[in-house]
This record gives C-alpha cells, structure tokens and sequence, in this order.
C-alpha cells in the first residue's frame, strides 16, 4: 500500500481535498501543481508552469488543466473539475475518483460504470514536458477517451481574461497540434502517442475561481481559453501517453520515456523519502548555473535562503556533487559581489548582512561529513576571502567593532535579516545594531577559519582569528546575554530589543558557540517554554507585546503575522540540533516526537513536503508556499544526525 494514499471518501469529500496539493518539478525550475482532485484554486497552479526568460523572470502558466471525458454508448462522462463563480463546480468529475495515491508520480483511479481508468503523471527531468500516461483497467464495451486542454499563457503572477488578441491558429504535428497564445511565448505542443482526432472549437471559459487567491485578498477570476479536443478509442489494458511540452516528440518514444521517468523515481514510502524528493524540486539547472529555489509556488534563488538550506538538500543524503555544482554558481555569485561587480548569476539578496556567514556555515556542514583537506582544498580561499573582506570592513551592511562584534546599521529603514517582512516600505521587525544570529553566525565562522588555519599550520592567521574571537565571544556575553538568562534579540545604541525570539537557538546549535554549557541550557529552555510547537518554534513569544500567530487575511494582515508568533521548521530543526547538543542522547526520544509534527504535515497542504509557515496557535494550520526548502532541509539534516545518536 502506498505511503500517500487517499481513498474515495477522502478525495469526494471537496471540503478536505481541495486543500490538499500537489507537486512535481523538473531541474529546469518548471512544475504542475494543482490539487489532488485537479481543481485549480490559485492563479499559481498549473499543468506546465515554465520558465520564459525571454519575458522576464517570472514562471508562466501555458497548459492550466487538461480535462479527460469517457465515452461509452453515446453517453459521456467528464472526469474534470473546475471551480465558478458562486461556488459552482463543474463538470464535477470528482466524483468519479476511486482513489489516488503518490508512491512515485500522482495517481488517480476513475470508476465510471464499468470503466476503471489510471491516470498518472510525470513529469520529464531534463525538460520542460509533463507527460500523462492513461491506462484503461477495465472496460466492458467499447471506449473512446476525450482530451480537452485549458491554456493560459500568462505569468504566474496575473490573470487570462478573454480578449481578442489570443492568436487562435494551430498546426499539426505528429499525432498532436502546436499552439502559441501570445508573442513572445514559446509555442506549446500536445501530442499523444497514438493516432486520433484533434477537433478544433475554439472557446473561452469564463469565470473560473480561484478561492486561495481571495482568502489572500487577491483577485481570483480567470478565463481560459480551450482551442478544442482530441479524441482517440482505447481498449481495455491499453495505455496511452499524452505530452505537452516546448518541443516536438517523436510520439512513438512516449510510451519509453514515460515507463523511463517513473522507473527511476525514488518511492515516497516513508517519511525520509518523500523529504529526499521534495529535496530534489527545488535544485534547479539554469542559466548555465546550478540553484536552489527557496520555495514554490513564487521563489526564486534567494542567498540566505540557498546556504541553510544546501546541506540539508544535498551532503545529508550523500549528494555531494550537487552541492558542488550550485556552490560553484554560488562562489561566482560571491565572489562578484566581493569585487563589487554586477551578478552575472540569478541569486538575489546578495548583499543581506548575513549571508556570507551562512554560505561560511554552509561549507562547514560540507566538511563535517567530508573532511578538512577537502573543505580546504575547494573552499579554503573562499572562506579566508569572505572573513577577510568582512574583518576589513568592506562589507557594505556590516562594521567591525572595537568589541570585537558585528554592526548592521539601516535595519530601522529596511530589512536586512531574515525577519524581512514589510509594511509601507518599512519594516514590521526593525533588527537593527548588534543581531544576535549574525554575531553568533560570526564568532562561529572565526572558529571554523581558525579551524581551517590550523590544518595548513599557518600559524600566524590562527592566532590572528583566535584573538578576533575571543574579543568577540566577550563582546557577545557582554551585548546580548542579559540578567534573566536568556539573549537579546539586538542592540542598537540604546535600544534593547526584549523580545523572546528564536534567533538566540543559533549560538546553542552551532558547532562554535560564545556560550558556556549552562547558558546554552538555559536559553534552550527558554526557547522551549515560550516558542516550541509542533511545527518549529514560534518567531516571537505569546508573552511578548505584538503577538500575533494567525498567518491569515488580506496582504497586509498576514505581512503582520508574518514574523510575529508564526511557526517556522527551519527553526524548529535548528532547535532540535541544540536539544542533541546540549543534552545529547536523553533527547533522542524527544527529538523524534517532534519530527511527527512534520511527518502528519505530508498528508496536508501540500502533500509529501513541509509548507513555508504555520500558525503559532492550535491547531498549527500550514500556511504560505506550498514547499520550502530551508523546512524540508533542516528536517532532512536532524534525521541525519538522529542517525548518529541512534548508531550507539
């Protein structure tokens, strides 16, 4: 039985699985994303949603849904659903549905009558083409099978609306037509592997609604554009391809490619696996670069985002080689920033103050599980480039202290941490000064250099690190470490920031810390009283002023929630790390209860991957982009290093 599987009650049931998503993704950075009972309800979701470079830096929505009719005796039975204005659905081919599951590519089994028809789908790993392979289980009598496609052709980010500017004309290729809406498009091809009969009845359908988008308060009605059908017999037993895709097949090859690409899928059959595959989606080849996206439905390669979350996407399940591809992107991306050059790479938010530490972390976690002659023969400059370039005070976002720590000044004005949500261009979490994760972050990166000076006996330099980091561990104690315990969350001048957050956990996780062992207890403790939930740790304390936990609302309601009380994994994982750390096995057991908050999450949101948020609140609803990757990589990276408690 497979892991994710949902039956007929469950799938029938619209108020439950249209909440639930799903989502495949190719190494392109193009996906298909919809629900499980394949009614759109954001203007994101989409068939075959792909990159245009050539438009802009958006992904695009071609193919929106492909809807599937039977037809037996004259009688035919639409397996579609679509959502109207005044909450009507239609076709209502739900159902129909017998039962999905996602043990390697989404299924769904229909039932009509004496019909039962598999659907499953899949999409190419090195190109942007889905593929839907049809198998009719069983049949009676004679069976024809209908397939009508919904084109958009608009960037993720708008709406279709009919008009009289869509270029109706087609072409026919083999087996199939190309089609293009608009200039400047790529032109779509649909081709099933299998002869038949493309009807050409050019319509829009009109009103379609998407209520994710309105819960958002966004717009949510579209129209889309269908250009016809095509329409072929199929016999019990028989399984038929259909592709859409920026180029033409050789449609005879469909039928391998298709048994190809789900052969060499990983089966999501427990909790680990489905992680390894969400993991997967969001390493993208581009640009002649290797990235990782920080999210779907709406992220691109963000820096921050990017450097916490490759150890955990990649070294923790042995892929090495796809951490040194995108560090490859990632050190040009440095590097040019360091010159003070344009990027030529897409990584945006380069200049945050603290993303050269984190990409310092990042080859540190690639030595723990390589070693130090390796670090240091790939990445020993580059970590002595950026240490040194921030100790020289080059750094455009950060200053040097006499006492030894980290100044970033503008945090009033702008956002420059990862508490970067914003309100009327300013920013709701003004982190400003002396922050705490980047001061930490930064005596760590002064060990791990001194670490990596140690190795190659240059002596000189380690001395030099070590007296830095000494001046800095005091200035540490010193600036955030106040009377009760616990880290404040900046300083600037004579503003103390209060507020329990959960970026103090980072100096109790990380390998080189400022504090002492009872220090580190005591913050953990505190971060386990007033943040822990099921979902991660809080971004803020119920008992600090300007809680706010329910990630819901119109644009600039949840922009307030954002980093107010909500509940974040990535967090939660660095949390758990520090548990192991500071109390070593007798929290093994602990540690593995909270990853059953995470492992439920698969079967909801989006299933088989961890959502951006949660709620701070009970009952801990998933909230924001369906995937992200600091989540889903921070709890691969904990299941790893549970694996080390576990050996012993």
């Amino acid at each position: 039985m497979s892991y994710l599987r949902f039956d007929k009650t469950q799938m029938t049931n619209l108020e439950d699985s249209l909440k639930k998503e799903i989502l495949r993704s190719n190494r392109s950075g193009a996906y298909s994303c919809t629900t499980l009972v394949d009614c759109n309800t954001r203007k994101y979701h989409g068939l075959l949603v792909v990159p245009v470079p050539e438009l802009d830096d958006e992904n695009h929505v071609l193919l929106s849904s492909l809807d599937a009719t039977v037809i037996q005796h004259g009688a035919e039975f639409n397996l579609g659903l679509h959502k109207y204005q005044g909450n009507n659905f239609s076709p209502r081919g739900h159902k129909y549905i017998r039962e999905f599951d996602s043990l390697k590519v989404p299924t769904t089994l229909y039932r009509v009558g004496g019909v039962l028809l598999k659907r499953e789908e899949v999409f190419q790993h090195f190109e942007d083409r889905l593929i839907i392979r049809y198998t009719l289980v069983d049949a009676h009598s004679e069976t024809t099978l209908r397939l009508q496609p919904f084109l958009a052709f608009r960037s993720v980010r708008e709406f279709t609306h009919k008009n009289d500017a869509v270029d109706k004309s087609y072409h026919m290729v083999e087996n199939g037509i190309k089609t293009c809406m608009y200039p400047g498009y790529p032109e779509l091809f649909m081709q099933i592997n299998k002869e038949n009969t493309f009807v050409y009845r050019p319509d829009w359908y009109m009103g379609m609604e998407y209520p994710k988008e309105q819960e958002r308060g966004y717009a949510g009605n579209e129209d889309l554009y269908a250009p016809g059908y095509f329409e072929f017999t199929i016999k019990k037993g028989e399984s038929v391809v259909f592709s859409a895709g920026l180029n033409e097949i050789k449609t005879k090859e469909l039928a391998k490619l298709a048994d190809f690409e789900v052969n060499v899928r990983t089966p999501r059959d427990n909790f680990y696996h489905n992680l390894v595959n969400s993991a997967h989606q969001f390493l993208v080849h581009r640009d002649h670069g290797d990235y990782v996206l920080a999210g779907y439905p709406w992220f691109k390669c963000r820096a921050r985002d990017m450097f916490i979350s490759l150890p955990g996407l990649t070294i923790t399940n042995g892929e090495f080689d796809k951490f040194e591809a995108v560090m490859k992107t990632a050190e040009k991306g440095i590097r040019e920033f360091i010159e003070g050059k344009p990027l030529s790479v897409k990584i945006y938010e380069m200049e945050q103050p603290d993303v050269l530490l984190w990409a310092v972390w990042c080859i540190q976690q690639y030595g723990k599980l390589t070693n130090m002659e390796t670090v240091y023969k790939k990445y020993g400059k580059l970590v002595r480039d950026i240490m040194e370039y921030i100790h020289r005070g080059d750094h455009p976002g950060l200053e040097v202290h006499d006492n030894g720590l980290l100044y970033a000044p503008g945090g009033q004005e702008k956002a420059i941490t990862w508490m970067n949500s914003q309100s009327y261009g300013r920013p709701i979490v003004p982190r400003s000064g002396y922050i705490v994760e980047v001061n930490a972050l930064w005596y760590n990166c002064l060990k791990f250099s001194e670490e990596i000076s140690r190795y190659v006996d240059d002596e000189r330099n380690c001395e030099m690190l070590a007296s830095v980091a000494e001046q800095a561990k005091k200035g540490f104690l010193e600036t955030f470490l106040n009377q009760h315990g616990y880290l404040l969350d900046y300083v600037d001048g004579t503003m103390m920031d209060w507020s329990v957050r959960p970026n103090m956990i980072f100096p109790v996780a990380f390998d080189y810390s400022p504090l002492d062992q009872k220090q580190k207890k005591t913050v953990l403790d505190l971060c386990t009283k007033e943040l822990l939930t099921p979902k991660g740790l809080r971004s803020l304390s119920p008992k600090s002023g300007g809680y706010n936990p329910m990630y819901v609302g119109p644009q600039q309601q949840r922009d307030y929630a954002y980093h107010q009380g909500t509940a974040w994994p990535w967090l939660g994982g660095f949390y758990m790390e520090a548990c192991l750390r500071v109390y070593g096995r007798s929290k093994v057991g602990f540690v593995e209860r909270q990853l059953v908050g995470y492992e439920e999450e698969l079967f909801y949101h989006c299933i088989g991957t961890i959502p951006e948020l949660f709620d701070g609140n009970p009952p801990f609803h998933g909230r924001g982009a369906v995937s992200f990757a600091m989540n889903v990589a921070e709890i691969m990276r904990v299941v790893k290093l549970l694996d080390k408690y576990n050996e012993y």
